[in-house]
């Protein structure tokens, strides 16, 4: 009893902290890893209790491995467009591995060693330019997660001459970034199998940690069937749930009939969050709203699921398009109707509102928790100061 005392405002500053960031570096973020550091025994409690994530609290950082219950659209590494980046990048990782702590090495060497590590169906030539933006793209990412540390020259002049030197240095965290793993890695034949070695949610205890996992990690979690397990649970124990979310952390727990998500009151800058500062964002408050006005269009599945051919939803952005088009920004309205769609639809699939193929758009319930249009006095892009 007195240990569950501990968990103060600052293991829920703690437990948002490891939820948000990918793990907490000692020498950039020491106030932060501070406050972990100070509340580690109850957070570890907790978080295994709930989440059944792994703690790891290391001299120089702290990650919690966050293993999501199921891939989606959303995740991976924001700066990467292709799958060769990914390719790349465990590549480099790879060849991190076989460099000391503060060794220094040459991104040459680096493209080398890269090159014959990597599947030879990707036929890598660093002449080319589009592998050359592969490469900056897996390199800065590194930076980013402190891996490594720049000591001389500029990798964006390696955009124009593959012959572009640049003076590395492998950083300590290089040999924590990936995760270990009971077995030998080659012995997985499938990514699934990864998934299934955190993932064996069997009992009751088990899908709690499942639930949470999935509620803390992703924008919304939606019902998939009449009988999902895991929605009638959070059904069953919302009461106990939301007391219990309230009292670890600043968000609330939301049910409705097809989705449940947690929100955030407070705006902070390490979060994030729908709506956001981005001109997209716009779009998606006035569709929802769209779709809410002119819900007798459309057929509803029973699990709130609507479907859309790719011209419906156009003619659903030129409408919009013409009743908010001068509100938006410029990029926007300089857009093509296909444009748009696409951008709009990448944004909802982010946000797990939507999912596509090569012929539906499913929208999903959770765009229709948030909807937004302009005021009752906006005319055509302008104030009407008269009412």
């Amino acid at each position: 009893m007195a240990e569950e005392l501990l968990f103060d405002e600052k293991a829920v500053q703690g437990l948002d902290y490891l939820l948000q960031y990918y793990w907490i570096l000692r020498e950039e973020q020491p106030d932060i890893y501070r406050i972990v550091r100070e509340r580690e025994k109850v957070l570890r409690r907790y978080i295994d209790e709930k989440f059944g994530m792994r703690l790891i609290v290391h001299q120089h950082f702290i990650k919690l491995e966050k293993i999501p219950v199921m891939a989606e659209s959303w995740m991976g590494i924001k700066q990467f467009s292709e799958t060769m980046d990914y390719t790349v990048f465990c590549c480099a990782l790879g060849f991190l591995e076989s460099k000391s702590v503060d060794e220094q090495f040459l991104l040459s060497e680096a493209c080398e060693e890269i090159r014959l590590d990597c599947p030879e169906e990707l036929e890598i030539d660093w002449t080319l330019f589009s592998h050359r933006k592969t490469l900056i793209r897996v390199m800065k990412t590194l930076l980013d997660f402190s891996l490594i540390r720049t000591i001389d020259g500029d990798l964006n002049r390696f955009d124009h001459n593959d012959q572009e030197e640049v003076l590395y240095e492998a950083t300590i965290y290089s040999r924590y970034f990936m995760r270990t793993y009971p077995d030998d890695f080659t012995s997985y034949t499938h990514w699934e199998q990864l998934l299934q070695e955190d993932l064996k949610f069997t009992t009751d205890d088990e899908r709690r940690k499942r639930v949470y996992r999935r509620l803390f990690m992703s924008p919304g979690m939606h019902r998939v069937s009449q009988n999902d397990p895991d929605f009638l649970y959070i059904r069953n124990f919302r009461n106990r749930l939301s007391d219990d979310i309230e009292k670890h952390s600043e968000y609330k727990l939301h049910v409705f009939k097809n989705v449940a998500l947690l929100s955030h009151t407070d705006t902070k800058q390490h979060h994030q969050q729908f709506p956001n500062t981005k001109a997209v964002s716009d779009l998606i408050l006035q569709l929802s709203h769209y779709i809410h006005t002119h819900s007798e269009r459309y057929q509803i599945r029973e699990n709130g699921e609507i479907i859309l051919t790719e011209s419906q939803f156009n003619q659903i952005v030129d409408d919009l398009k013409q009743q908010f088009g001068l509100g938006w920004s410029k990029y926007f309205r300089d857009k093509s109707t296909n444009a748009i769609r696409i951008e709009l639809v990448g944004a909802l699939e982010e946000w797990i509102m939507a999912e596509c193929d090569d012929t539906f758009i499913k929208i999903k319930p959770l765009l229709g928790v948030l909807a937004g249009s302009y005021p009752n006095d906006y005319e055509g892009g302008t104030l009407d100061e008269s009412k």
